[in-house]
């Protein structure tokens, strides 16, 4: 099913047809309302550099042990102190909640099906017929590495919006090689140990803007359904005010708390053969 007619059924207020309907999971149990998760560590990562005004080895180590518990356990944390503000993150959020807003003629301009590719603006790639579709639509645009850019897909509506996206990722990219030393040396590694494997000049970097429209039965349908993340390491940035992230710790799905200025950094398939 096309992509548009997700936002053509919410709009219109329809049911949601079979293939959107979530039956169960592979992943557990889900539940409409899961408890607020109390094991994912806020980690202050501005302590993993000594240039830090807050800096001191006790501090670091701290922060540090809180990292290692949550490689071991969770999976993901909480990132404060990454040194983007809060003004930026929220032109991020913006720029997104404008793209999405914008008609559907505009938006297909920038349509996957211009490439025939996962990149650009959609919905789920069809792969079975027992597919369970995301009740969303996307927008996927590859960032890193630079001269693989396909400019054509990103939008020009915003105006600013590949300004901002590019400044965006430059500044995520610094923060991962931080978090991935200092993952590497929470766990008594080299550390270069992740960086070397996962994290070079022509790694990959995509970045993916979500939009999940009303459903006259959300009860039945799921924006993202259960997965993992096929990559080293996901970088989420949240909605300020609507929680939807859920993670699922020892076999319970919890929710993800919204932690002003933090940005939750969730380990992939690749991070979990390393550690």
């Amino acid at each position: 099913m096309a992509a548009m007619s997700v936002q053509e059924m919410s709009i219109n207020g329809d049911q949601p047809p079979p293939e959107y309907i979530v039956k169960e999971s592979s992943f557990g149990c889900i539940e409409s309302s899961p408890p607020l998760a109390d094991q994912i560590p806020i980690i202050d990562i501005s302590l993993f550099s000594p240039s830090s005004l807050e800096y001191s080895e006790q501090a670091e180590n701290h922060e540090l042990q809180k990292l290692r518990t949550a490689l071991s356990s969770a999976g993901c944390f909480q990132a404060i102190g990454h040194g983007i503000s809060d003004s930026f993150l929220d032109k991020v959020r913006e720029a997104a909640k404008q793209f999405f807003a914008l008609p559907v003629e505009e938006k297909q301009k920038y349509s996957r099906a211009l490439d025939g590719g996962s990149e650009g603006y959609g919905n789920d790639v069809i792969v079975s017929e027992k597919q369970v579709l995301d009740w969303s639509y996307r927008l996927t645009l590859r960032v890193f590495p630079q001269d693989q850019r396909r400019l054509h897909l990103w939008p020009q509506n915003p105006n600013d919006f590949g300004e901002m996206l590019h400044e965006y990722a430059t500044k995520i990219k610094l923060m991962m090689g931080v978090v991935f030393k200092a993952m590497a040396k929470s766990l008594d590694l080299e550390e270069d140990s992740f960086a070397k494997q996962l994290f070079g000049d022509q790694s990959l970097l995509q970045a993916r803007f979500n939009f999940y429209p009303p459903c006259s039965r959300s009860d039945l349908v799921l924006g993202v359904k259960p997965h993992t993340d096929r990559s080293g390491m996901t970088v989420l940035l949240q909605d300020k005010d609507v929680e939807g992230l859920q993670v699922l710790i020892d076999g319970k799905w919890v929710r993800v708390p919204i932690v002003p200025h933090a940005l939750v950094l969730n380990l992939g398939d690749q991070m979990q053969v390393q550690v």
